[in-house]
């Protein structure tokens, strides 16, 4: 079967202005400067690691799971269908950096187009717990079945961005009777690290001062020649939990899910992957080198795919050009998964 390679979409600095600040899931009533500041500022606090104080938009649930012999509490979010429902459910896998309610843009989009979302804090993020236990994606997997379970779900579409991407891939190969479409927004882990670099104990040394510049490099490497100011909030965060007193464990579980990535890689997942699939994002990726090559490598390893690059576009497209990035989205979900994915444009 042949895949379609690339489909680009032009945008304008005009149509992204517009989308970012329709869409972003940040509160309205803060006034963000237009670039960061050099320094944290002197009011920013501590913010608890498990969110205590973050409002999410939807109800918040907890999934109670019993896992390394320790109980654990996954918090995730059932939105209902704000549109017409059309009967389908999304089931939605965040970055590494991030959690549920960043995505509040796309969770908006899916409801009102008619899907049923479910937006879950991955175990070790957002208000989810927080254990010092050795991740891995069959575990990640298993939570996310433990939930359909749970719902009494036997059929949902998945959508993963960055790790989550990993996340969706390695759910898909288990779980192929479940998965109607899986989606991979700018995912990570393209290459298996463990034949260019030894392994390292994640827990052996002090890891190095994580600060408010760091966190914000960490950010501004999301965008491409631009910088959102309402991302300024999510620096906020991120940099109050270092403030926390609980800093030091949670940087701790923090070392050991990306250790992770190092130590369970999706590069042998992709072939074995046969639901219908989408590998999108934007081009200009600086978190992958040479993802434009590497994102054509992971279309051609899924059995049943297709692949939608945006050219001038970074690492967070649901961002940078949510208007187009969810109408594209949503075509696809809405796609017949009996109809092949080289078909769908």
């Amino acid at each position: 079967m042949q895949k379609t390679r690339r489909l680009h979409y032009f945008t304008t600095a005009t149509m992204f202005l517009f989308g970012f600040w329709s869409m972003l899931a940040v509160s309205a009533e803060t006034q963000w400067p237009a670039q960061p500041p050099a320094e944290a500022p002197a009011d920013w606090g501590p913010v608890g690691i498990n969110f205590e104080e973050i409002p999410y938009p939807y109800p918040v649930h907890f999934l109670e799971l019993d896992r390394f012999g320790q109980r654990m509490r996954m918090a995730y979010m059932d939105v209902p269908p704000s549109g017409n429902a059309n009967g389908q459910t999304v089931l939605l896998q965040h970055g590494n950096n991030f959690y549920s309610e960043a995505y509040t843009p796309t969770i908006n989009a899916l409801a009102a187009a008619g899907f049923r979302v479910l937006a879950v804090d991955r175990i070790g993020y957002g208000k989810s717990s927080k254990p010092l236990i050795s991740y891995n994606f069959n575990f990640v997997a298993a939570n996310m079945k433990a939930l359909l379970d749970e719902l009494g779900l036997q059929r949902v579409a998945i959508v993963g961005h960055s790790m989550g991407g990993m996340a969706v891939s390695r759910f898909a190969m288990l779980y192929p009777d479940v998965t109607t479409h899986v989606v991979m927004v700018n995912q990570i882990g393209l290459i298996d690290s463990r034949l260019s670099r030894p392994w390292s104990d994640p827990l052996a040394s002090e890891p190095g001062e994580t600060t408010y510049q760091s966190i914000l490099r960490g950010h501004q490497n999301y965008f491409t020649n631009f910088w959102p100011p309402a991302q300024l909030e999510f620096v906020r965060r991120s940099y109050g939990q270092t403030l926390s007193g609980d800093w030091p464990h949670f940087a701790r579980v923090r070392r050991m899910i990306s250790q992770m990535m190092y130590d369970d890689p999706v590069v042998y997942d992709w072939q074995h992957i046969s639901s219908k699939a989408l590998v999108m994002g934007g081009e200009d990726d600086k978190l992958v080198d040479d993802f434009v090559a590497r994102a054509n490598h992971v279309n051609d390893e899924l059995q049943n795919s297709t692949i939608l690059l945006y050219p001038g576009v970074g690492h967070a497209p649901q961002i940078e050009i949510p208007d187009q990035f969810h109408a594209d989205l949503i075509r696809f979900l809405r796609s017949d998964p009996a109809v092949p994915a080289s078909e769908w444009q």
